[in-house]
């Protein structure tokens, strides 16, 4: 460190701390956020700090410094813990005849109050279903709206709170449904609900979850304006809601006997508690045939994974894929699924 200028060292200075922020990032998925709230709001920029740490190394290495070893180390263990954070390999898409189409998708309220400038943001979330014609459909944020059918869906189970506007969540499926119901998380309108669904020989468990809303503003001018301190205890608090919805939730799980598709919005990422918690063994069907970063939330500093969708191992991963459709503040994702012999 001696030979460098007084630049170099100061940058270098930022490069450890970047670097030791990410590291302590990789642990958070183990922390329950009820103990280590400070410390599981690092996890909203693991991305941000994968990427710095990326920019850290290319600084280096163009200047040919042995520096350059810290972000690597950091990053390679990073990819050898969690992969990358963007899927080079090509999306698949495996045609077989049984095949299932899940897709989920949080239509926040199919546009009510208008979020989108645009004409027309329920119909063309209908359209864009239709087309794309999945399955099962796990839909977030739902509301009832006479202007949006879903009758090309022969069976439903949905579960609405509210007084003035009932909200909530809904499954829809093409196979009958044999046994439904709701967790009912307490103090909040954010649940989870269930539905297994027959197809052939099989009866299959499906999940929608809603974990705890942020509620961040992504308005830059917004974000300015609101205290620091605030927001970082209002997220700490909501990651401790969401432990405690997860718990109640692999409770429910634990019970179930039957092969399960878990889907939903859990408002925190790929490196959070409660992703490791509820995803456990099952394969998430993004990791196994998307590519790309996956993006599901439109949040306009980087690119945000927060909707996720988990599979049995019975089950073959046989594509998956993230929309670009901007109808909503999150983007609806659809993966195929087949039942291994």
């Amino acid at each position: 460190m001696r030979k460098l200028s007084l630049i170099d060292k100061i940058i270098f200075v930022l490069n450890i701390i970047g670097a030791t922020l990410l590291l302590l990032s990789y642990i958070l998925p183990y922390l329950p956020p009820k103990a280590f709230f400070v410390f599981s709001v690092l996890s909203l920029g693991v991305s941000v700090l994968m990427i710095i740490n990326v920019l850290f190394f290319m600084y280096w290495l163009f200047k040919l410094k042995k520096q350059l070893i810290l972000s690597l180390v950091i990053l390679l263990i990073g990819y050898i813990t969690y992969g990358s954070l963007y899927k080079f390999s090509s999306s698949k898409n495996i045609g077989h005849v049984n095949n299932i189409k899940v897709m989920n998708y949080n239509v926040r309220l199919f546009n009510l109050y208008e979020w989108i400038p645009e004409d027309n943001i329920d119909i063309k979330i209908l359209d864009f279903i239709k087309k794309e014609s999945p399955d099962i459909l796990n839909i977030q944020d739902y509301h009832p709206n006479p202007d949006v059918d879903f009758s090309f869906f022969k069976y439903k189970y949905e579960k609405l709170s509210g007084k003035k506007l009932k909200s909530g969540q809904v499954i829809f499926s093409q196979y009958p449904i044999i046994h439904s119901g709701s967790l009912e998380f307490p103090n909040t309108a954010n649940n989870a609900i269930f539905a297994d669904v027959v197809k052939g020989k099989d009866t299959i468990r499906i999940y929608n979850i809603h974990l705890q809303s942020l509620k961040i503003d992504t308005n830059v001018e917004k974000l300015k304006q609101e205290n620091t301190s605030h927001l970082f205890n209002r997220v700490g608090s909501t990651f401790r809601m969401q432990q405690s919805q997860t718990e109640l939730f692999l409770a429910h799980k634990e019970k179930c006997k039957y092969k399960m598709i878990i889907s939903g919005d859990f408002n925190n990422t790929a490196y959070s508690y409660v992703y490791r918690c509820i995803k456990g063994d099952l394969n998430d069907t993004f990791i196994e045939a998307g590519n790309g970063f996956g993006r599901t939330y439109d949040f306009r500093f980087f690119p945000v994974r927060i909707d996720f969708m988990f599979a049995d191992d019975a089950f073959a991963v046989n594509g998956f894929k993230t929309y670009n459709e901007h109808y909503s503040d999150h983007y609806p994702i659809m993966t195929k699924l087949s039942l291994e012999d």
